[in-house]
């Protein structure tokens, strides 16, 4: 049995809440570097409030002063990223674009370029399920699990989603400009960012030298490595039927595993349930799913499928990941079936280390994931 608590991955509030929680005793000796005594492997884990969300960032060494300089690097990393993607930060470029919708291309960073250039990608892939878009819909719902909302009419519906549309993004490869074609249309990445942070601190982390490891972004966790006893790590996935415990568990090792959930933040109409992922198809809240997990080598993918596979519901949904090489998932439906795509392993899941899965006509690098409203 591993030495260290089992780890519970559950983004049950979206991509703007804390979704990491820890089982038993802490991953980490402390907040601080202490002094360095023995040479046995330890784990450090440093928290950080990121992205409006919760992340851990946790180095395995037997060198305390790499581990926090390693850490530290990690989380700076996901600042940088923050700050550069930020949707509320009036100079970051993502925002100039934003502003200048309708207006005239905007150049920016080969980094921004690249990675909503990816977003694109995954959109073509799964339908439209997955849209950076969505940012363009009026936000006519209040998911405050308020027991006796009203849905709002079709035609608010209908118009609340007019903007919205992937294909309208403007793309230009040799100058890096952005342009969205009608005013009034946004984008937003703060759906993938937290995979994406997570994908960049870890390859900085390891680059640096931590052979085993763990980050949790609100629920985009992955791991490397081993832990301090030489186990693989546990993540633990949450039963949306009864918080704090588990479902079914995992144990990876290289590996992402990414999950999304609709059962905290949501309101009740006659007794239907409505969860705050939203349809961009349709402008309704997604229907049929409670929890996506997807598992896969690459953590940025793994956060924008988990998205398009709860709008795509689960027959369609399943379907999507058993294309994809490399690509695992489970779902929990609302009456609490939990299915699993083709070759998935609940409660024994290992891969080795791989350069990342190849998806049928889909991404170039890595991919991305979508924003909620």
């Amino acid at each position: 049995m591993p030495s260290l608590p089992t780890l519970w991955s559950r983004r049950g509030v979206g991509r703007l809440a804390a979704g990491l929680l820890v089982c038993a005793r802490l991953l980490a000796h402390g907040q601080a570097p202490t002094v360095a005594t023995a040479h046995k492997a330890r784990a450090y884990t440093r928290e950080a409030h990121l992205m409006g969300s919760h992340f851990t960032f946790t180095a395995v060494s037997s060198d305390d002063s790499l581990a926090w300089r390693a850490v530290r690097a990690g989380l700076r990393e996901t600042q940088r990223i923050d700050h550069l993607f930020s949707y509320w930060d009036s100079t970051s470029q993502v925002v100039k674009v934003n502003r200048l919708a309708g207006i005239r291309p905007v150049v920016v960073d080969k980094e921004v370029y690249d990675l909503i250039e990816r977003t694109l990608r995954i959109s073509q892939l799964s339908g439209g399920a997955f849209d950076i878009t969505f940012a363009s819909s009026d936000k006519i719902y209040h998911f405050d699990k308020t027991a006796h909302a009203r849905l709002p009419d079709s035609a608010t519906v209908r118009n609340s989603i007019r903007r919205i549309g992937w294909q309208k993004v403007k793309l230009d490869p040799a100058t890096h400009s952005v342009y969205l074609p009608e005013k009034g249309m946004r984008i937003n990445l703060a759906g993938i960012l937290q995979g994406y942070g997570v994908r960049r601190a870890q390859e900085i982390m390891k680059k640096m030298g931590i052979a085993g490891g763990l980050i949790n972004g609100s629920g985009d966790v992955y791991c490397w490595g081993k832990q301090p006893d030489g186990a693989a790590w546990r993540i633990a996935i949450g039963d949306p039927a009864r918080p704090h415990t588990v479902s079914s568990w995992l144990t990876v090792s290289d590996m992402a595993v990414v999950t999304a959930g609709n059962y905290e933040q949501y309101f009740t109409v006659a007794g239907k349930y409505y969860g705050h992922i939203i349809n961009p198809h349709t402008g309704y809240p997604a229907t049929g799913l409670r929890s996506v997990t997807i598992i896969c080598p690459d953590v940025e993918l793994a956060d924008a499928l988990d998205d398009a596979v709860f709008v795509l519901g689960a027959e369609q949904g399943l379907a999507l990941i058993n294309r994809l090489k490399g690509v695992d998932a489970t779902v929990i439906t609302d009456e609490g079936q939990t299915l699993v795509s083709r070759g998935m392993q609940l409660n024994a899941y290992y891969s080795a280390a791989q350069a990342g899965p190849t998806p049928a006509a889909a991404t170039q690098n890595k991919t991305s994931s979508q924003p909620k409203p």
